[in-house]
């Protein structure tokens, strides 16, 4: 089974020669995945192992007329931090050289890898969370897997998405003891 150990979305668009030279610089086989999360979108993949031995698949996957999902799986154990970023720097290196616009990566590693959504227009209701807070605790550290991180995520992320959720509605509803924490969490910075 494939899991995915780091994921690139970006958007813009590609001529047929531009899509056939970034098939060629990430060396990807103009097959689709057929196994994994997301594989429906796949246009083209490339699978080889690291140096533990490790399977990995570096997947291209279309959303929509101009998204454009890179990403790297793995089959077994993880790869390690080294081959993750290693390919962070590619896959980024390879949206920028492309004329493509970042819109997030996961894991994020730096704040600019985060998707924020923009606020509503001044008079439009906020999607999303509700008025009220009807999460069930009320500690920092809970709350860094609600908006999609781990305890050891950088801190530069945490502080875009605590950020993000503190413009909601419910954040004045929730508990004291944890609006406190974020205040003091960004007041350290």
């Amino acid at each position: 089974m494939l899991w995915p150990a780091l994921r690139v979305l970006a958007h813009g668009e590609l001529t047929s020669e531009q899509l056939r030279r970034l098939l060629g610089t990430l060396r990807l086989e103009e097959t689709p995945r057929t196994e994994g999360p997301g594989a429906a979108g796949s246009i083209a993949h490339r699978s080889f192992t690291d140096d533990t031995d490790t399977r990995l698949v570096m997947d291209l996957a279309r959303t929509g007329e101009s998204g454009w999902v890179l990403a790297l799986f793995f089959d077994g154990e993880p790869p390690s931090a080294g081959t993750v970023e290693g390919h962070r720097v590619l896959l980024r290196d390879a949206v920028e050289r492309f004329g493509l616009t970042l819109v997030e990566i996961t894991p994020a590693a730096t704040a600019d890898e985060v998707h924020v959504a923009p606020p509503p227009p001044p008079g439009v209701p906020e999607a999303g969370i509700g008025v009220y807070w009807d999460l069930p605790y009320d500690d920092l550290d809970q709350l860094w897997p609600h908006v999609g991180l781990r305890k050891d995520a950088p801190r530069e992320v945490k502080e875009v998405k605590l950020r993000e959720v503190m413009r909601t509605p419910a954040w004045s509803a929730a508990p004291l003891s944890l609006r406190r924490q974020a205040e003091a969490f960004l007041r350290d910075i």
